[in-house]
């Protein structure tokens, strides 16, 4: 199902002190206080509220900024792989958990392709995660609105990264900020069992 609210069902959003869904506040300092750090590549990855990065109620998540960055979709995948093994998705204990982590993989290659082609390239990857739901959160300064294509045609080519995100996610949405150009478009995928 696509909406454009800006938290799905269920999600009160931002906690208080204008900590984002990322656990970066709007200055970029994460929750503990930490600023984005850069790694030996040079990409600046924000871990929140310590190495773990776990927020308050148990959720983690991990912020990657896009700037100045090329081969954006490899770099994200393996961003999300990275976090995927920090949470203990992956290495995969059977079928049913590595579907889970190829899933995620899959829509934030999706969502950082969908802003490349469509929006003027991604700014920043935000996932977060809880012991129920993975959020996938890919801001841009497109002005567009993504959807899937209709009606959908398998054997045309191009045109499927919303259709496949629509599939694989439990519900999917655009935050756009009053007054600021560009939206945030995202994702929230079930944890494995």
């Amino acid at each position: 199902m696509s909406t454009t609210q800006p938290y799905s069902p269920g999600d009160r959003g931002p906690e208080s002190g204008d900590v984002g869904a990322s656990g970066v506040s709007g200055d970029g300092v994460s929750v503990s206080g930490r600023p984005a750090a850069p790694t030996a590549d040079g990409v600046s990855v924000t871990v929140s509220a310590g190495d773990a990065g776990v927020l308050s109620a148990g959720r983690s998540a991990r912020r990657l900024s896009f700037e100045g960055e090329s081969g954006v979709v490899p770099l994200a995948r393996d961003f999300a792989r990275q976090a995927l093994h920090a949470w203990g998705w992956l290495p995969a204990a059977g079928a049913d958990r590595r579907a889970a982590a190829e899933d995620v993989l899959l829509v934030v290659s999706e969502l950082v392709t969908n802003a490349c082609l469509h929006a003027e390239g991604p700014e920043e990857l935000r996932i977060s995660c809880d012991n129920k739901v993975l959020r996938v959160e890919v801001s841009d300064r497109g002005t567009g609105q993504p959807a899937p294509r209709t009606p959908h045609r398998a054997g045309r080519p191009g045109g499927h990264g919303m259709f496949i995100v629509q599939r694989l996610c439990l519900d999917w949405g655009v935050v756009r900020a009053p007054g600021v150009a560009g939206k945030t478009v995202w994702a929230e995928l079930g944890a494995p069992a």
